[in-house]
């Protein structure tokens, strides 16, 4: 029986004759092979064409960067500084979709003041690399970025807090602040989970920084690689395959 978190799985084998598309039904245990017939590799029903980077099923195997426990305190922390700056300021918690969806949450219920969110979704006019391709290199996009979901909110004359699952290059944030002073806000600040600092291209800094982390490709706590992983409650480190 599979246990429903992971996605449908298929073993590519291949003998001297054919190739053939084997279901992985179970999570966890040998899988038999039929005779004459070799792995190739993991593919996901999801997204059939994409080879993953690991097998999925061993999700327990990535290396855990941050624990659960430790994501916990640290957006706690974040949340009793905002209350305690803001005094009793109502705030907008405008989370950029998808990653910082799970921070958002945990992040709102931590803040003592009366506060509501809303979400901002952007995407790059350069076409996104391969999964592997950025697993192995990163993705530097052209800078060029647009607006795919709009606020549902009025922001003019508001305490805005941008929430965003990673500060990486800076050119989405950087985008993101233009956009929004140009609505007015109140004021102005930007709380991310987690900050990269060895790969900033713009001189932009978060207000609230959860954790400082190395160049390392993290998933879980909303972070994916090719749209698995979020549900991951830690962050673990998908290995990269030598360059």
């Amino acid at each position: 029986m599979s246990c429903g978190l992971c996605p449908r799985l298929f073993l590519t084998a291949e003998s001297a004759e054919k190739t053939r598309k084997i279901p992985m039904d179970r999570c966890g245990g040998p899988i038999e092979l039929p005779p004459g017939f070799r792995e190739i590799k993991f593919s996901s029903a999801i997204l059939p064409h994409v080879p993953l980077p690991v097998n999925i099923m061993e999700m327990a195997d990535l290396k855990v960067l941050l624990t659960r426990e430790q994501i916990a305190t640290r957006v706690a922390e974040i949340g009793s500084d905002i209350s305690s700056e803001l005094a009793e300021e109502p705030v907008v918690l405008l989370g950029v979709l998808k990653g910082a969806a799970v921070f958002l949450a945990d992040l709102a219920r931590h803040i003592r003041l009366d506060a509501t969110f809303d979400f901002i979704g952007v995407s790059s006019y350069a076409p996104r690399p391969s999964p592997e391709h950025e697993l192995l290199h990163g993705w530097d996009s052209t800078g060029e970025v647009r607006l795919t979901k709009y606020p549902d909110q009025a922001l003019a004359g508001r305490n805005v807090i941008v929430v965003e699952d990673i500060l990486d290059t800076g050119m989405t944030l950087a985008f993101l602040k233009k956009v929004i002073l140009a609505h007015g806000p109140k004021s102005f600040r930007i709380a991310s989970l987690l900050d990269k600092p060895s790969r900033r291209r713009e001189p932009i800094q978060a207000d609230y920084v959860g954790f400082t982390i190395p160049d390392e490709f993290v998933v879980g706590y909303g972070l994916d690689y090719a749209e698995q992983y979020r549900n991951l409650p830690d962050i673990r480190i998908v290995p990269r395959t030598k360059r």
